[in-house]
């Protein structure tokens, strides 16, 4: 398998595991607060912005990584098909995954804010237009 395969693996279970710390957040909430989802209704889910903040951050950081994934393993799995692998694609797959992780943290614990985050995102998007560009010129 192709580092570029190992890192869209490794960005698959990161988004498919990205929701946990939203949903412990959410079920740890204090019973009486507006954040709290005890009506056992199940008629809605809960509210995120009523959520404590690092939950709130935590529900932002999974959509958000859900943005990205999306293009990321389209790039990676044209780029599989056509047989390309590049320098530039694998320190680009490496470089995303290693961005992504970073995203996740800093934003679920609140240590990277402004301009942080939004450095480690358009840098992250910038791999996956690397990557867009090595396929289109040795496609």
């Amino acid at each position: 398998m192709t580092v570029e395969l190992y890192s869209l693996t490794a960005i698959a279970l990161l988004a498919a595991s990205l929701w946990i710390p939203y949903i412990v957040g959410v079920n740890t909430a204090e019973p009486d607060s507006p954040a709290s989802t005890d009506s056992g209704d199940f008629t809605r889910p809960a509210n995120p912005a009523l959520q404590r903040p690092w939950v709130h951050r935590a529900y932002r950081a999974h959509l958000n990584l859900l943005e990205q994934a999306l293009p990321f393993a389209i790039l990676i799995l044209i780029a599989t098909q056509l047989g390309i692998s590049s320098s530039v694609t694998v320190w680009a797959a490496l470089l995303f995954v290693a961005l992504r992780v970073a995203h996740a943290i800093g934003m679920i614990t609140g240590l990277t804010a402004f301009p942080a985050r939004p450095i480690i995102f358009t840098t992250a998007w910038a791999c996956c237009i690397a990557i867009g560009v090595e396929i289109l010129r040795l496609g």
